[in-house]
């Protein structure tokens, strides 16, 4: 009988497969966006073979879309733990308001999710996966200032949609701008402004 560790499973194999070109596409994508990173590279650093990028990803763009949506996720559980746990719902909105803002400053985000998500995945598709893991927290942090009577009660799915679009719209302009950290200050200003409006008089 064979001793030591069993052999990994082909599940466990593709598994590791994956995640390794994840986390390598993930930093190269970061350090010089994604036109700046061929496959062959990717593969050779990931240390498997481009056959398996095919495999798994059908490509450098699928690859990227991968490693898009980690990110996503991995911001959602940031905004659920750090702002939406806040037990004021008036700070745990400009909580996460001013979280966003920051995480937009930071190398990895900006370059992936802001300046190259839109043209690789194309809007209609960014903005659907950027959805998905964010349009859900911005109506919990509505939904409880209106229950907690610090805003007038009104339809969540409307209001939700037009802040999520204020907030993509702020995002992109202090990842474009030459001075993120002025920028970021700006568009707080304005953001809290806004959120100012939601009170109930």
């Amino acid at each position: 009988m064979e001793v030591g560790s069993p052999r990994r499973t082909q599940a466990e194999r593709s598994e590791a497969t994956q995640a390794a070109l994840i986390s390598t596409a993930r930093r190269l994508f970061a350090e010089r966006g994604y036109s700046g990173v061929g496959t062959e590279e990717i593969v050779r650093a990931a240390g498997v073979t481009r056959g398996a990028l095919y495999h798994h990803f059908d490509g450098k763009a699928g690859l990227f879309q991968a490693v898009f949506e980690q990110i996503e996720a991995e911001l959602s559980e940031r905004f659920a733990t750090e702002a939406l746990s806040k037990p004021d719902p008036w700070e745990a909105l400009v909580a996460g308001l001013e979280l966003f803002l920051d995480v937009c400053r930071e190398p990895e985000v900006r370059q992936i999710a802001l300046l190259d998500a839109p043209s690789v995945l194309g809007w209609t598709a960014w903005r659907e996966i950027e959805s998905r893991y964010s349009l859900g927290l911005i109506q919990a942090g509505l939904q409880n200032l209106i229950d907690a009577g610090i805003a007038e009660p009104q339809p969540i799915d409307p209001l939700a949609h037009a802040m999520l679009g204020m907030l993509t719209e702020a995002g992109l302009y202090v990842a474009g701008a030459d001075d993120a950290d002025a920028a970021r200050d700006e568009m707080a200003r304005v953001l809290r402004g806004t959120l100012e409006g939601l009170r109930a008089g």
